[in-house]
């Protein structure tokens, strides 16, 4: 079993800046792609980074890219999203996500369904 527990939310000023974090515990070494998502309010939920826990290779989103950088620490068992100039339409729940199973490509990456462990979310608000 692997346990995701996300903190860093919180009401920030257009501009700002964040940084989430998730800590992983349980079977981290089952653990090979951590990711980030999040959902608006009457939104589906989007997909913004990811991270192989092993490598440290990372992809992101077009929405992501340039303003929000995804890490890990391996020794704190935890993931990172750092968010910087910050925009009203960042406000959502974001999500961090684990999954056990090998990802082969950008398909996978980037799929909801693809992540079998989720955090139970952490609330982001920019104000303009």
């Amino acid at each position: 079993q692997v346990h995701l527990a996300e903190s860093g939310g919180g009401l920030v000023q257009a501009g700002g800046s964040l940084r989430l974090s998730c800590v992983v515990s349980g079977r981290t070494f089952s653990t090979y792609h951590m990711a980030w998502f999040r959902q608006a309010p009457g939104k589906e939920r989007e997909f913004l980074a990811t991270i192989t826990w092993s490598a440290g290779t990372r992809y992101y989103a077009d929405s992501a890219r340039g303003r929000f950088t995804i890490s890990r620490d391996v020794a704190k068992s935890t993931v990172y999203l750092q968010m910087n100039s910050l925009k009203p339409e960042d406000t959502a729940v974001y999500n961090c996500a684990a999954t056990s199973t090998y990802l082969g490509g950008l398909a996978y990456y980037t799929a909801l369904g693809s992540y079998n462990y989720w955090g139970q979310g952490t609330q982001v608000t920019v104000s303009s």
